[in-house]
Parts: structure tokens; sequence; C-alpha cells
């Protein structure tokens, strides 16, 4: 929803942002001697790259859009975004062309300039367009009608819209929801009639998307009284357990709101896997491997690694590799490791208390098998038993497996003698999925360094 008011501004903010950009550069060269002259070719060539480079930066952290434009809080985190992606792109201009006219004060005095005058700008553009809006009427009269939670939130919405004049709820002293939740027609175009008298002329209808087909007379009636009417289907009734989106000209609800479907935080999520996995293999695997090979070697035979077909994302087996901790056994993909079982070597018993037999599956992670945050993975055999006794169990199968996970700080790890244990650990991995973030997975790494050095008693 943009009116003419707000279509000019967002124009209006792109090109004083340019001046304010120019103003800057011109400032900072005039005062440290840059350049011998503002007509130079060198000075044109170089303020033509750093506008480009501006506009590019807008771009990206959509400034000037729509989506970004109508929320201040946005706008400023916006702007700040692509001041600091200007530096480092104008930076690396500066770089790769060999550009040594360029002190290195000058840069500082720039983009300390473009902070502060951009703090400036939005400062007094957020207090022109305040003060304008208490004196005069920036756009048409809009109201809403229909008293229900959808209506109210909708309101609080258009409240906040300086560029619509909101003139309030019309539903108060005559409801035009029933108890039952259907839409009362005759109360509804008694309050459109005084609407129009009022000069209303715009009413957002909040209604259940099941009663849409049965306001053809309110329709009729805005009509008549010069009132457009725009219907708002209420869901707020599923808001909390669904998620929307769009698909083309589709809207799709999805069960639950999952943050790694976004591609750009399975991205981020990717890149944090691969810097840390490498960071691991390089400066602690080189070294670990060889300490662990001989001594795993002297004390029991068979292989340094051990191997196992455990469950994946969406299901898919994939071979995930630990130090191996026990002697050669035929019960390694049925039971699990128990307190004081006779399997388990000495070394065996102090890399699973410190959690070093795992080390390996950073490889797992460096090839795409597994993440460094997310579900434990489990046996095939495990997989098949509980997902037919724990509800919801393989929700847990929509990410990627982790070598540590929610669950596991929050002290469930270990043996599952109990389906009620099994239970607790797919909450806790439901709730990673539903709530992940980059900060999220941060403070769960955090606290598995933390606990390999501390101890915990479920490591076994």
């Amino acid at each position: 929803m943009e009116t003419r008011y707000s279509y000019i501004l967002r124009y209006a903010l792109a090109f004083s942002d340019i001046l304010l950009v120019n103003l800057c550069f011109f400032i900072a060269s005039q005062l440290l001697n840059v350049y011998e002259s503002t007509f130079t070719l060198d000075y044109r060539y170089d303020l033509i790259i750093c506008n480009l480079i501006w506009i590019v930066c807008t771009f990206v952290y959509t400034l000037y859009f729509k989506k970004t434009f109508h929320k201040l809080e946005a706008i400023y985190k916006a702007t700040l975004q692509s001041i600091s992606l200007h530096l480092v792109l104008f930076l690396s201009f500066l770089f790769f062309c060999e550009q040594t006219h360029f002190p290195r004060r000058f840069l500082v005095f720039f983009y300390l300039q473009m902070v502060l005058g951009f703090l400036i700008s939005r400062f007094f553009g957020t207090l022109f367009i305040s003060l304008y809006s208490k004196n005069f009427t920036l756009g048409k009269a809009v109201a809403v009608l229909g008293m229900s939670e959808g209506g109210v939130k909708l309101a609080s919405y258009l409240l906040k819209q300086n560029s619509l004049k909101f003139v309030g709820i019309l539903d108060k002293d005559r409801a035009t929801i029933s108890r039952k939740g259907t839409f009362k027609i005759s109360a509804a175009i008694e309050y459109l009639r005084a609407a129009a008298k009022k000069g209303v002329e715009e009413v957002y209808v909040s209604v259940r998307p099941d009663k849409l087909t049965d306001l053809t007379y309110l329709i009729r009636e805005g009509e008549k009284n010069c009132i457009n009417l725009k219907f708002v289907p209420d869901m707020s009734m599923l808001e909390s357990t669904f998620k929307f989106d769009k698909m083309g000209d589709f809207t799709v609800l999805s069960a639950r709101k999952e943050p790694l479907e976004d591609i750009k935080n399975r991205v981020k999520k990717r890149v944090f896997d691969i810097v840390v996995s490498l960071s691991v293999i390089i400066f602690i695997f080189t070294w670990l491997y060889p300490l662990l090979a001989i001594i795993i070697k002297l004390q029991s035979k068979g292989p340094v690694f051990f191997a196992q077909l455990r469950t994946g994302r969406n299901k898919k087996p994939f071979w995930c590799y630990k130090f191996r901790s026990m002697c050669l056994n035929n019960d390694c993909d049925k039971r699990q490791a128990s307190i004081d079982d006779d399997r388990i070597t000495p070394i065996g018993r102090f890399i699973r208390r410190t959690s070093l037999d795992e080390f390996p599956q950073f490889f797992n992670v460096l090839f795409g098998y597994m993440s460094i945050v997310g579900p434990r993975p489990h046996m095939l055999s495990h997989t098949e038993q509980y997902s037919q006794v724990v509800d919801n169990y393989m929700l847990r199968q929509f990410l990627k497996p982790g070598i540590t996970g929610w669950a596991q700080i929050n002290g469930y790890r270990g043996e599952t003698k109990e389906p009620g244990l099994m239970e607790k650990r797919v909450e806790h991995d439901i709730w990673y999925m539903e709530n992940w973030s980059v900060m999220l997975d941060l403070k769960i790494v955090f606290f598995t360094v933390f606990n390999m050095f501390k101890g915990e008693k479920n490591a076994y």
C-alpha cells in the first residue's frame, strides 16, 4: 500500500542521499587537498565510481524500496549497512586500481562525514514528516470495519502510517461481529454510511476467509457511498502456527516457521560450517589425529576411525565418522553406549567424556553431510524405532544433523532408556529448527566448548 506522498518521499530521499554523498566527497577532497582541482579527470572518475557504488549498496539493502521505507528502524538499519558495504567496496576499488593519491585520513574523514551526515539527515527528515503530518492531511482518510482480533491488529498498523489519515475502527457502539464470528451486514452498512459523511475514502474490512462470499451487499453499499472497500482476511487464528509465503500470485501456508527455509539463512549457516570445520581440521585435527591414532592402536585392535551409517537430512543415510572408542564388537549398530559399558577402551572413556571422539565429523560437515549445530544423527535402527513411538520425531530430519545441538547443551545426550528422554530431545530439536539464528548457533558452540572442559555426567 503506497500513496503518492510516500512514493514522492522515497525518490526525494534517494536524491538527497546522492547529494549528501557528493557533498561529503567534495568537502573531504578539498580540505585534504587530494586533487589539484575538482575539474580534473581523476576527481570526476573517482566521484562517479563512488556514486555508482552507493547506488549498488542501496539496492543490496533495499534502502529505497517500499518494504523498507514504511519502517523507520528499517531505514536507519539499511542506511548504516549501505555505508558499511560502501566502505568495503570503495576500498576494494582503490586497492585493485592502485589508486595511490588517496591518503588514509581522507577515507576516515569522508566516512565519518557520511555517518554523521546521514544521522542528521534522517533525524531532521523524521522530524519534518512528524510535524507536517500533524498539521496537514498527507493521505486519504481510512478506517477499519470490524472489532475482531485481526481488525485491531490492522488498525494498529494503519495508525502508524504517516502517509494515511486513520479515522478509527467503525465498531464501537454496535458490534458488526457476532459471538459466533459471523459478520452482521446490517450493522456494517450503517457504519459505512456514517463513515462516508465523515469523509472516509477507504475502509478496510477484517473478516474470516470463509465469510468473504457473504459481503456482496456491503460492497454495493460502499460503492453507493463512494467508499473503496478493501477486504483483509482475518488470519489471526493461524498466525501463531502457520507461516505465510508468496509463490508467484499464490499465498502459501507452511505448517511451521523454519528460518532455514530461507536461502539467505542457509548460505549463512553453510559459510559458518565451512569456516569452523576448516579451522578445526587445520589447527586442531592435524596434530590431534596422530596423537590419538597411536594411543587407540596401542590399546585395542582395529581401525582408528569408526564409521557408521546414520540418518541424515530428509532421512538420507550417510557415513558418520568418529574416533573409535570401543573394542570391535557386533552390537555397535543396535546397542547404545551406557554407563560402565565394557566395550569402551580406557582412551575411549576419555575422548567420549571430552567429546574428542566427535572431531572426525568435521569432515562430514565440510563435505555437506552434517552441520556444526543441529539434531544429533541417530543409527538407522533407532530412527525406525523412535519414529514409531515419538510424536514429531521425523521433523528433526528436516535439518542436517549436527556435531552438537540445542538438546545436547541442555543435558539431553547419552543413552535414552525411556521414550520420554527421546521426546525431550525431539522437543529441543524442533525448537531449534523454528528459532534458528546465527547468534543461537554461536551460543550453542560456546556452551559445547565450555561443557567439554567442565565435563558432562551424560557423556559416557
